[in-house]
């Protein structure tokens, strides 16, 4: 502590990191913040890149406007008037051989409604036959943590799981859904599960609940979520310094010591209070030392790795311009392109700016194709071109292209992740001066990773204001132990 000013510092400039540091200076009057990133440059998963001359996110490229958390940070720091909604939510699916519309009402890839569904041509005959049985099928009991797989396998069929369940949950984060906890990833469908004999009834009952007046599911930035990391950094008034990787976290008698910089010449870093914004393996080794109960839980999340591979065509080159935002592709189709976005056709805001240009996206990889993503950017992008002509008819070679490569970015939420996030943070509450946040815990969209950071903020300051009532002398640690 300088004087009354306390110090804070943020490990990992990714948006959780970001927005912890603005909550901070919010609820912080005196409180000087800094944060430290590895990377040259801060933002983690959202990050704008160039083709063909154009900005365009090669991250997550939309936040959840239902939501408010993504949406409120954007216009607290000033990029109200940067939002924009898309022009088409309008989704298909890719398998057996054609283009298909995700059904109407379907609640992360579980129909609710069996004609919508039977229109799509996304199962076989026998696989939607077997759906329907769902409503006299014997209750399937879950009184604990099941995986996606499992639990809709059982009361819709294999074809539901691997057709549409997968494809969507791929999209999300790039897993298995025999992998995938239910209660992490579906809560909604998870607790009706502990009641409601039938999913199609309860899938039904969920989508009914949406506002049918409440506008666009998703929104993003004209200039792409990319520049939210910037402005969310500027509006916090906080010390930023990139390729600053932290090596060891060290609790003193005040409060914390980092270590950071190259083995033979490191830099100490004192902090009153520690927030851990990076991925679960850096955290768990982070806090190995002190908190090693935490740490052994963190090292247990698994991570998934995929690339996003960004095509700019002249309009010219399509016989007809895609139709909706894009499509997803199942694993069982064995197609290496997991989903595609019609960017162009998606935001109509970049048709506007740039109508010559149709800009599209595609994602390679999910867990387990750690092999496909050794390719290098060529193949990849040889991969995404093929993609693209065989499914839209592009005639030609794109402009421009641009691989961007996400090395175990995706936290898994494996059966169990609830209960595990539960220990990690029962082991954090006993130390004062920490918390965590990030995409790891509740969440891998921009709103759930604001909520942990305003949450960890909290926290802090919290044990910034008992400190310094202990620190004003009446109330101190020690004189209550002479008084008593």
């Amino acid at each position: 502590m300088e004087g009354n000013r306390c110090h804070v510092v943020v490990v990992g400039g990714g948006i959780a990191g970001l927005a912890a540091a603005w909550y901070l200076r919010q609820g912080g009057e005196g409180v000087r913040v800094t944060v430290l990133d590895g990377a040259r440059r801060i933002g983690g998963k959202l990050h704008a890149v160039e083709v063909a001359g154009v900005p365009v996110d090669a991250g997550a490229e939309a936040v959840l406007a239902r939501r408010p958390e993504g949406v409120d940070l954007a216009r607290a720091v000033g990029l109200a008037g940067e939002l924009r909604d898309p022009g088409t939510a309008r989704a298909a699916v890719l398998t057996r051989g054609a283009l298909r519309p995700l059904p109407g009402g379907q609640v992360m890839g579980v129909p609710s409604d069996l004609a919508a569904l039977a229109g799509t041509g996304i199962l076989s005959p026998g696989g939607l036959a077997r759906v329907p049985l769902d409503r006299i099928l014997s209750p399937t009991l879950v009184t604990t943590d099941v995986s996606v797989a499992s639990y809709v396998r059982a009361r819709m069929g294999g074809e539901v799981v691997e057709r549409l369940v997968e494809p969507v949950l791929g999209g999300v984060y790039a897993g298995r859904a025999d992998r995938l906890s239910l209660e992490a990833t579906m809560p909604r469908v998870a607790a009706a599960a502990r009641f409601e004999r039938s999913l199609l009834v309860a899938a039904r009952e969920i989508a009914a609940e949406a506002p049918k007046d409440a506008g666009p599911v998703f929104t993003t930035l004209r200039q792409g979520m990319g520049t939210l990391p910037g402005a969310v950094a500027a509006a916090s008034g906080a010390e930023i310094r990139t390729g600053v990787t932290v090596r060891e976290l060290h609790r003193t008698e005040n409060g914390w010591r980092l270590v950071t910089g190259p083995v033979p010449a490191p830099e100490v870093i004192e902090a009153d209070a520690v927030i851990v914004a990076v991925p679960a393996p850096p955290a768990s080794r982070l806090l190995a030392g002190e908190v090693p109960r935490a740490a052994s839980e963190l090292a247990r999340i698994a991570y998934a790795s995929m690339a996003v591979v960004t095509l700019a065509y002249p309009r010219r080159a399509f016989p007809r311009p895609p139709a909706g935002s894009g499509y997803l592709v199942p694993p069982v189709d064995g197609r290496p392109v997991k989903a595609a976005t019609f960017s162009s056709v998606k935001w109509p805001h970049l048709a506007e700016a740039h109508p010559g240009l149709l800009l599209l996206r595609c994602s390679i990889g999910r867990l387990g194709e750690e092999a496909l993503l050794q390719r290098d950017d060529a193949e990849l992008a040889a991969l995404a071109v093929a993609e693209i002509a065989g499914v839209t008819g592009a005639r030609g070679l794109p402009l421009d292209s641009r691989v961007t490569r996400w090395g175990g970015s995706l936290p898994q939420y494996d059966v169990g992740h609830l209960d595990r996030v539960a220990r990690i943070r029962a082991a954090v509450a006993g130390v004062p001066g920490l918390a965590l946040c990030g995409a790891a815990y509740d969440g891998v969209g921009v709103p759930a990773c604001v909520s942990t950071a305003r949450t960890a903020a909290a926290r802090i300051l919290d044990h910034l204001g008992s400190a310094r009532q202990w620190q004003r002398g009446d109330d101190s640690p020690r004189n209550l132990l002479k008084k008593g």
